[in-house]
This record gives C-alpha cells, structure tokens and sequence, in this order.
C-alpha cells in the first residue's frame, strides 16, 4: 500500500490479468520458500507509528501535507486521512541496546514532527482514536490527495454497495450504563480514526510460522496491557475500539454476504499454520483484488535470472488484507526476506511505553515461538481470537484464555506467566541487561497500577462530568491533559487524574 495507482479506473480485463498475475506472483513464492532463497542474516525489527494532527482547539487539523513538505524526511510518510502522518523508524537488530537506541531515535522523531506540525498551527497526538473526531470529518473530501486512497475508497464501495455502518456497545463507565454507537459513513475514512503502531520482525522462512502462531496468540494480551481508544465520536466504547471500527470501516461486505459467512478484509485468521505460504493462498483464495493494478516484470523470469521476484501484485494484494498478525514478504537491497507485521498495538501514550510495548511483545513471541511445547497446540484458534475482542473490549476488566490455568484477568497473566517469558525471550535475543529490565519493569508496573491510556481517559472523562462538564467539553480537556503528560514522556502508569 506504500505504492501511488494509475490515476484511470480500472475495468473487468484489468481483474482478470491481475487475478492470473497474483497466481503466478503466488508460484514464485512457492518456489523461492522451496529452493531456500531468502536473506536471513539477523532478526531485524521495525517499527511504525501513525500520528494524528490537532488545531489549536484539539479538533482535526488537516494539515499532513503542509506538514510533510516542512518534514521533507521519507521517514515520515501520508496516512489515509489529512489529519495523519506516518512515521517509519530504520530497521535495526534486537541485541544490545538497540531498544535504548529506538527509545532515543523516536523521541528525536517526534520532537522534529512537533516542531514542523507546530509552524503550520498544528500538534502531534499519538492516540490510539482521536477523541475530538466528529461525523463531519469522515467527508471525503478529507481523504489525502493520493490516487491510492480514493481508488481504494471507491473501490471498497462499490464491492459492498452501501454506506459504512458503524454499530457497536462500549464497556461501561464505573457506575454507568453502556453506551452505543449507531451511524453511518460515506468514506473509509473512519479507518482513519485508527491509529497504531506496527511492530515488525525479519524471521527465517523455517522459523515464521511459529512466530506468527506465537503473534497470535498474544493479541489479545496485548490489547488489554496496552490499550488506548475508549472513545469515538463521543461515545464510550471498546477500550480498544480501533479493533471493531477497523473490520466496519473497511467492510466490503454488505449484510448478505455476512450471513453466508464471507470472511472479512480486516481478519484475525481461522487457523494455526505451518508455513508463511498458507497465509498468502488463503489472501489469493478468499479476497478479490480491490487494486487490480499490475507492472510488467514475470516473477518467475525474474527468479531464473537470478533476481529478487517484486511479487508486486501479491504485495499489493497482501495490503489490501488487513490480518491483526499481517505476513509480509519484501526486498531490500536486492535480497528478499520475510517479516510478521504485528498491528493489533494503538498509537501511544508515550514514547516509553511504546518501545515497552515492543519489547514485551518481541521478548514475549520468541518464547512463546522456541518452546519445547507450542502454547497453540494446546488450545483452539477460536479462543485465541476470543482473547482479541475480549481484551479489546474490556481491557484489564476482561477474562482471556490460557493453557493449563483456564480463564484469567489480563494483568494476572502477564505477572504470572507472559513477563517471565518475554525477560527470557529477550535474554535469548542478547538484549541487554539494561534496556529488559527498563521496559518491562514498566509492562510490570503498568500491570499492578491497572492503569492504561484508556482506564486513564476513561476514568479522566468521567470524572470531568461529575465536576458538570458535557461530554464534549469533559473529552477536550482530557486530550488536553493527555497531551501534556505525553509530551513529559513519564508512561502512563504513573498518571494522576488532576490537572
């Protein structure tokens, strides 16, 4: 999806040439896992951040490309939406003090956005959901100026053929009823609303379906440690929401299709796997393409040539499904490799507690991928999905899934069993001593404060109504507050309520 489109519609020949061109993009891959031909020198990581920019009333500024422009740095790159830019951090090995480095590096990132955002009238937010989004701005009018992005709107559409329903319940306030979202958009722009941070990991063919297993197996956890969008559109839902407005946003399935059981484009998966090739057969078996554009190069040709194949259609296609746990194959230099790209994590609320996240989940996988017995072998996929919505939905209140002690809180799993596995996984990947017991000291102390950055706006929110502000005004002044303890960099276990 990094690509820009053809700016001419497409037509049915184009379908039908893309359809058989994705097939053979899907051959070579076939053959290339086979014959060995893939880099693997070291287990690089990635990372990118989505960031949303706000006016001086902390409502939406639509302002990326003026932002970008003062940027001029390819590591920032365009979101979906005018209100978002995306960062791209350099790639990097796990040894050493790498995560001290990529703490460093981020925040240097961030206080040169700011200061550009900021000669445009603009701030950085880095939420999970702005909670200062309003109907108006899913318009899609505010869709970024790239061919990309109104194809891929237009093309959305047309597959499902109706307006974009949003229709979802919240987890109640302390002491309050829940609350429900009903309403209706003429753009994907509500994906817009959602902004993450993708984690990534270059893994040796051998080694990626047990990483990607591993993955999926800590969503949910994830989730609940981390989650930070309890609010859209005025509403309290989802401590995560990002999850159920990702799968409605960029629904191309009218209700019809939902009843027969037609998967959807944003899609945790049906099933452990054995390879990274089961993945993108059941993108080219499931999903038609959205984007039917194709280039000129014959990936098998490319492959006898002794050349890294672009597998530009399958890539293409492969952006188009958006798994929580994504597979993603790609060349650098002129040598191909494999990545998971974990996507479940929200934007935020700080710089430490991201890079935490990170490492939790990195030292977390590997254990989970390297043990003598699979944690996926001993319980359904179903419920590791279950784990997802759950954590999602109700955040450390929720009840997830584990192996060999039944149903259990999210903190108490991570303490329990999840922590000492991500400190072992992290010794195994010659993490120092130092940036360990950094970060997940703070997953630890995040655990035992019960406190993320949506028990924070939640409970914020709720107390600026009791004090008698509105609902609107009472979400003002919390992104207001959020920002500034954002901006100081202490993680977000240590927030107070007060101003």
């Amino acid at each position: 999806m990094g690509m820009d489109l053809a700016a001419q519609p497409f037509n049915t020949l184009d379908r039908g040439r893309y359809r058989r061109k994705v097939q053979r993009c899907l051959d070579t891959l076939a053959r290339m896992l086979t014959d060995g031909s893939f880099s693997f020198p070291r287990k690089n990581i990635g990372l990118e951040v989505e960031l949303n920019l706000v006016d001086r009333e902390l409502r939406p500024s639509m302002t990326n490309t003026a932002v970008l422009e003062a940027l001029d740095d390819p590591s920032f790159t365009t979101e979906l939406g005018q209100h978002n830019i995306e960062l791209n951090v350099p790639p990097r090995p796990l040894a050493g003090d790498s995560a001290l480095q990529l703490e460093d590096d981020l925040r240097a990132y961030l206080a040169t956005a700011a200061s550009k955002a900021r000669d445009t009238g603009s701030s950085l937010a880095m939420i999970g959901i702005l909670p200062t989004l309003k109907h108006e701005h899913f318009d899609q009018k505010w869709l970024t100026n790239k061919s990309r992005y109104s194809t891929l709107n237009d093309q959305i559409f047309a597959a499902r053929g109706e307006r974009t329903v949003l229709a979802m319940e919240g987890a109640p306030l302390p002491g309050q009823q829940p609350e429900r979202l009903r309403s209706y958009a003429e753009s994907i722009l509500p994906e817009a609303a959602c902004t993450s941070v993708q984690l990534h990991l270059q893994v040796a063919p051998e080694e990626f379906a047990a990483h990607w297993n591993a993955a999926q197996c800590l969503a949910g956890l994830q989730i609940a440690l981390a989650s930070n969008s309890p609010f859209l559109l005025g509403k309290a839902l989802w401590h995560e929401t990002r999850i159920p407005l990702f799968l409605q946003a960029t629904d191309t399935r009218p209700e019809e299709l939902k009843n027969q059981g037609v998967r959807p484009r944003v899609w945790f998966g049906e099933r452990w796997i054995t390879s990274i090739f089961d993945l993108f057969e059941e993108n080219v078996r499931y999903f038609p393409g959205l984007l039917p554009e194709t280039d000129v190069e014959d990936p098998i040709e490319a492959l006898d040539a002794g050349q890294a194949p672009k597998l530009t259609e399958l890539r293409m296609h492969n952006g188009t499904i958006w798994r929580w746990n994504r597979p993603v194959y790609d060349v650098v230099d002129g040598l191909p490799h494999l990545r998971v790209e974990n996507r479940v994590l929200p934007a935020g609320p700080t710089v430490v507690d991201t890079v935490a996240n990170a490492a939790f989940f990195y030292g977390a996988q590997r254990a989970l991928a390297e043990a003598e017995r699979p944690v996926w072998s001993q319980m359904s996929f179903q419920a590791a999905e279950e784990n997802l919505y759950a954590g999602a939905r109700r955040g450390f209140e929720a009840q997830l899934y584990w192996p060999g002690i039944g149903w259990i809180p999210p903190d108490e799993l991570a303490l329990r069993v999840l922590l000492p596995l991500a400190h072992e996984g992290l010794r195994r990947s010659d993490v120092s001593d130092e940036a360990r017991e950094r970060y997940l000291g703070i997953i630890e102390r995040r655990c035992l404060a019960r406190r993320t950055g949506a028990t924070w706006q939640r409970d914020y929110v709720l107390r600026a109504q009791e004090r008698g502000l509105d609902r609107e005004a009472a979400l003002t002044r919390m992104l207001g507050r959020y920002l500034e303890l954002s901006e100081s960099g202490e993680p977000v276990h240590t927030w107070q309520l007060s101003d």
